[in-house]
């Protein structure tokens, strides 16, 4: 990025437009947001350019193009309109407002998988080749675009493929002593100073390297502190990591369930509580439609028809938190089949009961 130079006046800019950074490593590279705005603006000012950076976790608008766009345009024009406007649309009013402004961004997508899976190629090939239909002009918006498995490509378009596979990133998992650093860089941040020993930031670097996944370790951490705290001790110990163990899964952590409706929640605790009773791997949809509104019932809520369950489990399976499938042997006819592969269907039913009984 600094090493291109400033363009000449009227001359289109040559920021970089994509990279595809795949893999865990983005508890760096990608976060916080806060960082990354003043190491662009000191890369700006070095370039004269008006530069902004903006990251968007796409899972957290459930793989909508048109929510990701509708946040990033808020970003300069708060007032904006919340409807009325389709995805290719808004992609024209975003570069539109550059030009007017003469700002050039960097738009991160993270977790882009949720995207894919959700809108397949349409979304990412519009936005990488959008800027080709205004040649001459200066190319004002460039995509850093993170997937968590660069398998979940194969989905896409040779065309959209090609596009993207131009500037590819592949970061590794983070090893053992990568996360030690990480967890000191964290706890000297969070936490009191001599309150959690080198032993414990080794121990949970040490249950996190399996998956060298940062923003398990960094959970693990908070969560072992606030064991800690609720029994009054001096300092973080082993057990408060192996009691955090226990109770963390990916799919219950905050960063998923935050931008979860309360319907989205009554659909997963339905289907947590089909699986758990059955004991199975798959529960149908018909099935889980009946726990469904037995779960409405139970909370006081108005069930809604199927076509907008169905609209709920697709959001659902944008996230990760559940999969569908197509039934084959063993049904009648052809139905749909839901599944969890996330975390137990016990815990994942505790944790629903739990939040919407504090809800009520």
């Amino acid at each position: 990025m600094a090493s291109n130079p400033a363009p000449p006046p009227g001359k289109p800019a040559t920021l970089p437009r994509r990279a595809l950074p795949v893999g865990h490593r983005q508890a760096r590279h990608h976060q916080p947001q806060g960082s990354h705005n003043r190491r662009h603006r000191r890369t700006a000012k070095t370039l004269k350019l008006n530069l902004a950076y903006i990251h968007v976790n796409c899972r957290e608008y459930r793989g909508s193009l048109f929510m990701i766009l509708k946040r990033v345009i808020q970003t300069f024009t708060p007032q904006f309109p919340q409807r009325g406007f389709s995805s290719e649309e808004l992609l024209h009013i975003l570069l539109d407002q550059l030009e007017d402004k003469k700002l050039y961004i960097i738009l991160t997508l993270d977790e882009a998988d949720s995207l894919v899976k959700a809108e397949g190629s349409t979304s990412l090939y519009n936005l990488t080749r959008i800027q080709e239909e205004q040649p001459g002009r200066p190319v004002r918006l460039s995509l850093i675009i993170i997937l968590r498995e660069i398998k979940n490509l194969e989905d896409l378009d040779r065309s959209t493929q090609s596009t993207l596979q131009r500037n590819v990133i592949r970061l590794d998992h983070y090893t053992t002593p990568q996360l030690e650093n990480i967890l000191r860089e964290r706890s000297e941040l969070a936490f009191k100073e001599a309150t959690v020993p080198e032993e414990v930031l080794n121990f949970v670097a040490d249950m996190a390297t399996p998956g060298g996944d940062a923003r398990y370790a960094i959970e693990l951490l908070w969560r072992g502190g606030k064991y800690a705290d609720t029994e009054g001790a001096r300092e973080v110990k082993p057990d408060h990591i192996r009691a955090a163990a226990n109770s963390v899964y990916p799919v219950l952590r905050t960063e998923y369930s935050q931008h979860l409706n309360l319907h989205e929640k009554l659909i997963l605790l339905a289907l947590a509580r089909v699986l758990e009773r059955n004991n199975s791997t798959y529960a149908t949809m018909g099935d889980v439609e009946i726990a469904y509104r037995m779960a409405c019932e139970e909370h006081k809520e108005t069930y809604r028809a199927h076509t907008q369950v169905w609209k709920y489990v697709q959001n659902l399976n944008a996230t990760g938190i559940l999969s569908t499938q197509l039934s084959t042997t063993g049904f009648r006819g052809k139905t749909t089949l839901l599944g969890i592969s996330s975390a137990p269907a016990s815990a994942i039913r505790r944790w629903l009961e739990s939040t919407l009984s504090i809800r009520a």
